[in-house]
């Protein structure tokens, strides 16, 4: 017989609570039983679309044995507050990312869901979509040698979309902007690539949007195995884009958001396609996490992994700050 859906309440109620509510629906293998978020507007209108109780407060939450986990969309800096009440109530917890805006508040919420052995998930879906594993494969295979170098880029048009209102478009909310905000998708789809990175050198520029924030970053990264890497992210780009490119000794695969994925190998003239199925990641992502409640399965993106995924933002930040290289134990040792 198949296992009753995990009973899920959602908590932080801006767009992306949509799209994760969304795939939970897509699913099939979660339940959202209850919403929070202070606005009772917003609570009102999210149970109204989903289904589920509007809580009176996220106490409520907390203590109603019937909900197991939490999936939390609350802004960066709520992140510890939220996840440390979770842990202390038995909920286990789906946590968008980034962890948290500061190391010491990653570690915090890592050791209290281990301390009270609760699951925390972070949800990083990129790598996860489905042209990336094919990748991850053939690294596994040796078919690329040696990696030595890599290039990424992750653009988005936020100019009709500002919000002056929202936190992530705060210094508070979203230290280094656009590098924490989305850049971080791609410097952990770089890391699962071509493994974990060493130190960072890094520019951040405010050059059309409005606020307080850089809308563009650029980022040199040494890795661990000798290889480098760059990344650009910008939220003030005519159009959305994607590209990674990941160059071997042996072999190159070129990604990009128009042409799909493409091979070479050593020795041939041209790449040839690679077709890859569109798989839903996040919905991947949120069952993974359910199976790991039940004892069925580990989170891909754990607390630890996800704080040193962080500290390579971090590093980033400083160095754009300081304008000078900075290595991720630094950050991690600060």
């Amino acid at each position: 017989m198949a296992s009753e859906p995990l009973r899920v309440a959602c908590i932080g109620m801006g767009w992306w609570s949509d799209v994760l509510a969304d795939a939970i629906k897509r699913s099939g293998k979660l339940e959202i039983a209850a919403c929070y978020t202070r606005s009772e507007q917003k609570r009102q209108a999210f149970a109204g679309k989903y289904g589920c109780m509007p809580a009176p407060s996220y106490d409520a939450i907390l203590n109603d044995g019937s909900i197991t986990a939490i999936v939390n969309t609350t802004p960066n800096n709520a992140h510890r507050e939220t996840t440390l009440a979770a842990a202390q109530a038995g909920k286990h917890v789906f946590l968008d990312k980034p962890i948290a805006t500061t190391i010491a508040d990653a570690r915090a919420i890592t050791a209290a869901c281990r301390d009270a052995k609760v699951v925390l998930a972070l949800g990083y879906q990129r790598r996860k979509e489905s042209h990336f594993r094919w990748v991850r494969r053939q690294i596994d295979d040796g078919v690329f040698g040696r990696l030595v170098n890599a290039e990424a880029n992750i653009s988005r048009d936020r100019l009709g979309q500002f919000d002056s209102g929202s936190w992530r478009y705060t210094a508070a909310g979203m230290p280094g902007g656009v590098m924490l905000q989305i850049g971080i998708h791609y410097t952990d789809v770089l890391e699962y690539l071509v493994g974990p990175i060493k130190a960072v050198q890094g520019t951040l520029a405010q050059l059309v949007l409005p606020g307080e924030n850089p809308d563009v970053a650029s980022l040199v990264m040494e890795h661990g195995n000798g290889a480098r890497s760059t990344l650009n992210a910008c939220y003030a780009s005519a159009s959305e884009y994607y590209l990674m490119n990941i160059y071997g000794k042996e072999a190159s695969a070129y990604y990009d958001l128009h042409e799909g994925l493409r091979f070479l190998k050593r020795g041939e003239k041209r790449p040839h396609r690679v077709p890859c199925l569109d798989t839903d990641t996040i919905v991947e992502e949120l069952e993974e996490f359910a199976r790991a409640v039940r004892g069925a399965d580990e989170p891909e993106m754990d607390g630890e992994k996800a704080t040193a995924s962080l500290a390579v933002l971090l590093a980033g930040i400083t160095s754009a700050r300081e304008g000078r290289r900075v290595e991720v134990a630094e950050v991690l040792a600060g």
